[in-house]
């Protein structure tokens, strides 16, 4: 299997608009980051997205992909929903409705924000979702098994995802002890940092990863959802413990 990075922002993307910071003005690419999301290509080559911001169409067309299969929602945030409009056409294109995975919280908002797609009388040209609620338990897409992992963010709990040995956080500030068993000793985790200092009230930073990493014990710990106050991705990364690395948008894993 193979999990690609398609964004590895925070809400804001990196740069961030009107700023002039070392990251925001950086000529690396490693310091752009689009808003969080992967792309998970299964064994038998089906397309499950975690997933779906502002910067989905952008993020479909630079890494020439033009199929999904399934998508995955971790919350309903507007940095990972706001850009399910923008499948219409892989839905046109499959003649199917496209399959959404969440919690019920985040089926009721979908359906808050995009109505049109839930219309009995559709408007033409609009999108089509199958919506599928999940529990805090595994289920299977396109032949593979996806064991949820609840996270809190904030005050809300948020679902991370876990394929095999390898799990994706994102938008979380605590875990609790039950959640954590899943996490043990991965070959791969993920995990959302937002910056190195200052704590957050719904995201970790730094020395949370740092501990994170002593308790799980993963192989292989990649940091996503990095906002500008991180610092230049070469110089930050090579200061990063001996099995933490920074995530960049395109890397790919195979797992």
């Amino acid at each position: 299997m193979k999990l690609k990075f398609l964004g590895t922002g925070t809400s804001q993307g990196v740069p961030v608009i009107g700023c002039t910071c070392e990251v925001c003005t950086s000529e690396n690419p490693k310091d752009s980051r689009f808003r969080a999301s992967v792309m998970v290509t299964t064994e038998e080559n089906k397309k499950i997205l975690i997933d779906c911001g502002p910067d989905f169409r952008q993020q479909m067309l630079l890494n020439h992909e033009n199929h999904i299969d399934a998508a995955l929602l971790t919350h309903e945030h507007n940095d990972h929903v706001i850009g399910l409009d923008d499948m219409r056409p892989l839905i046109f294109r499959s003649g199917e409705n496209m399959p959404l995975y969440c919690m019920k919280r985040v089926g009721g908002e979908v359906k808050n924000r995009f109505p049109y797609a839930f219309a009995d009388e559709k408007y033409p040209g609009a999108p089509a979702f199958d919506l599928h609620i999940i529990e805090n338990e595994k289920f299977t897409v396109a032949d593979t098994e996806i064991q949820p992992v609840e996270v809190t963010h904030y005050k809300i709990p948020v679902f991370g995802y876990k394929f095999k040995s390898l799990a994706y956080i994102t938008d979380a500030g605590s875990i609790s002890g039950a959640e954590k068993e899943k996490l043990k000793n991965l070959d791969i985790l993920i995990l959302n940092c937002i910056r190195k200092f200052d704590p957050h009230p719904a995201h970790f930073i730094l020395p949370n990863i740092l501990e994170l990493f002593e308790e799980l014990k993963p192989e292989k710990l990649f940091l996503t959802h990095i906002s500008h106050h991180f610092g230049l991705h070469d110089i930050e990364n090579k200061e990063l413990p001996d099995g933490i690395s920074l995530a960049y948008d395109g890397l790919e894993i195979i797992f």
